[in-house]
């Protein structure tokens, strides 16, 4: 018996009392571990530091709602840059070299031809030795020096500079188409285009001109670089491998 408690006048033993809320109330009891408590939902385990993990979708959305696209490869051109399908053909490679030296090349042929056809009349009039005396010698030899210096007249020199000027104008004016779109006048008729093999773009005015120089090389041990691309697996020539182009068919 407890002598000491005169609220205990049994001796009874009394459990411990949970500590008063304000103004008298009971606290709610915590519910158990695992368990809900009364009156208290179910909710959802929490994350370190009170922030659930969110799972990261598979396909990330970029501003405006248009997916973003996967990094390519190192050397490989980037989805969605026009990459064509296939490499153009060795007949339609040459069907847009001959149309577009046909093109270039037509007006200064037909001015060589005027050139050529003023040299030749020239050059077929005879010395006029008729008002020389007999073994004139001098005489004879200025008729002659005059039939030659007419043999070259000034009119056929000009056509055939003019030619050769408009010769190079046009072969500038298919490095710049080329450079800027990847295609030529015969190019674009014949449905190939010369695209960089590591981007899939055009090459720019300047690789365009090295390409150009490098298509000399070509011709070398009978022109084997020209048929290259006849058992090449990129039917590229060795122009195409020195500047790191292929040609495309864009049809």
């Amino acid at each position: 018996m407890s002598f000491g408690d005169p609220n205990n006048p049994y001796g009874q033993q009394q459990p411990p009392q949970a500590p008063q809320g304000p103004y008298g109330q009971q606290p709610p009891v915590p519910p158990q571990q695992g368990q809900p408590g009364y009156g208290y939902p179910q909710q959802p385990p929490q994350q370190q530091y009170g922030y659930p993990q969110q799972a990261v979708p598979p396909q990330q959305q970029a501003y405006g709602g248009y997916p973003q696209q996967a990094a390519a490869p190192y050397g490989q051109p980037m989805p969605g840059m026009g990459m064509p399908m296939g490499y153009a053909s060795w007949g339609a490679r040459l069907g847009a070299f001959l149309l577009d030296g046909l093109i270039i090349a037509a007006v200064p042929i037909i001015l060589y031809i005027i050139g050529g056809i003023m040299v030749g009349s020239a050059a077929s009039t005879t010395p006029d030795t008729s008002s020389c005396q007999p073994g004139d010698v001098q005489c004879i030899s200025d008729a002659y020096d005059t039939a030659a210096s007419s043999s070259a007249p000034v009119g056929a020199i000009i056509i055939m500079a003019l030619a050769w000027l408009l010769m190079i104008g046009g072969t500038f004016f298919l490095i710049a188409k080329e450079g800027a779109s990847g295609q030529t006048p015969g190019k674009k008729a014949l449905g190939v285009k010369v695209i960089k093999e590591a981007t899939g773009q055009p090459l720019g005015f300047g690789m365009t001109f090295v390409r150009y120089l490098c298509r000399y090389l070509n011709g070398l041990l009978c022109g084997l670089g020209w048929l290259w691309p006849l058992w090449d697996d990129k039917s590229q020539t060795w122009a195409d491998k020195l500047a790191g182009t292929v040609v495309v068919s864009v049809k």
